[in-house]
């Protein structure tokens, strides 16, 4: 999940280029979800929620799909990926303090110190760039929205446990998925009008099959299943990996040597995983 969010950030800033944000939701999650209802038909069982958990599976796909990815792809094209790198990493903490206030969870002081760890490591992977960050008042906007993005999938998380430990994180994924889906292509509909598709180069349009296929249909996944065996806090940990997948790509891909400091934050970021993984006290089931 994390290599995969991490090549996606790149992907999108690139995608951007040649789409509107609209555009670009309204393409790339009926990808998304047809690539999950594929998947979701094979399984045995009911393929459908019972009527008493329909309202809050919506919900959840108003927090983790419309909601969130409104706030994520217009925050991400206002702002530097630094930035939204760097306030999408205060998920951990959001969410710690939501299954703690819900009684999912019961943090004590070393998964604090872990997440604090994490977080402190992820501040010196991006701002080890030096040239990353920058909270003007150019970016003022994005950066709001992608704090929002941090509470909202915080949200969608924590929400979603009970009803994906009880049908499963394929069949959660695939509902609240498409519960979004329809209303992101309704939006997105002016801006496909008024997009001129002979200017979008075919970069774009690889960037847009994987960002649904891959970071919103498979992550997704991978994601409820992190939440169905791991708890909600040690999976929301994991999300600090994230950047350190997308040093490793600019590395790998576009020559960009990693500096002292960002190697030091990959460290810690590591460091912090496992102590929050290993301290982390039993959840009540």
């Amino acid at each position: 999940m994390a290599a995969i969010w991490g090549v996606n950030f790149s992907v999108l800033k690139l995608v951007l280029r040649d789409l509107d944000p609209l555009a670009l939701n309204a393409l790339r999650f009926p990808l998304a979800s047809l690539a999950l209802w594929t998947l979701v038909r094979r399984l045995p069982g009911a393929s459908r929620p019972k009527p008493g958990d329909v309202v809050r599976i919506l919900a959840l796909g108003i927090f983790g799909n419309i909601a969130y990815q409104l706030c994520f792809i217009f925050g991400l094209d206002w702002t530097l990926a630094g930035n939204a790198s760097l306030l999408l990493a205060t998920t951990p903490i959001w969410t710690v303090i939501l299954s703690s206030a819900v009684g999912h969870e019961r943090p004590g002081t070393w998964v604090f110190a872990g997440i604090l760890g994490t977080f402190a490591g992820m501040f010196l992977v991006i701002a080890g760039r030096g040239d990353a960050l920058d909270f003007g008042n150019d970016s003022l906007r994005g950066d709001l929205l992608m704090v929002v993005s941090a509470i909202l999938w915080s949200i969608y998380t924590v929400g979603g446990r009970t009803l994906v430990r009880k049908y499963g994180a394929l069949r959660m994924t695939t509902w609240t998925l498409s519960a979004g889906t329809p209303v992101l292509v309704l939006m997105g509909v002016p801006s496909l009008l008024s997009t001129d598709f002979s200017a979008v180069s075919t970069g774009a349009w690889f960037g847009v099959l994987f960002s649904g296929v891959f970071a919103i249909g498979v992550a997704y996944l991978l994601w409820y299943r992190g939440v169905q065996r791991l708890g909600n806090s040690r999976t929301a940990v994991y999300s600090n990996l994230v950047p350190v997948a997308a040093l490793i790509t600019a590395w790998i891909w576009l020559g960009e040597v990693p500096t002292g400091p960002q190697i030091a934050g990959a460290g810690v970021i590591l460091v912090g995983l496992s102590v929050a993984r290993l301290a982390q006290a039993p959840e009540p089931s």
